[in-house]
């Protein structure tokens, strides 16, 4: 399992900011932002309080565990297809990931392909 520090730096990539840019969220230097990512240190409740308003699943960062999301407006079909994934292994949701991705991209461009034979 990995740390709370490679949680926490997980959190920020995610969002795609900096040590400086998440820090400053937290009210923290770079500085002290490395030394939680390295687990020199630890954030108190008001940093916590202030990344998480930002998006940062707290919950993950300090169990391992990600907070449940929300499955209203989700229809019956789209709750069936959450729940499947959910109960696959890690590497598993990683390669129905990557699917995914590759099925959007391809109607992306199928739909440019048929505008731009429209135009």
């Amino acid at each position: 399992m990995s740390s709370f520090g490679e949680r926490l730096r997980e959190e920020r990539e995610r969002l795609g900011l900096n040590q400086d840019e998440f820090g400053e969220i937290g009210g923290v230097n770079r500085n002290s932002q490395a030394n939680y990512e390295k687990n020199k240190r630890n954030p108190d409740s008001a940093y916590m309080a202030a990344v998480a308003q930002k998006g940062v699943d707290v919950l993950y960062v300090l169990t391992g565990q990600r907070t449940p999301r929300k499955e209203e407006g989700l229809s019956e079909r789209e709750k069936a297809v959450l729940d499947n994934f959910r109960s696959l292994p890690e590497g598993d949701q990683a390669s129905v990931q990557r699917l995914t991705n590759a099925l959007k991209e391809s109607v992306e461009r199928m739909t440019e392909k048929e505008k731009s034979n429209t135009a």
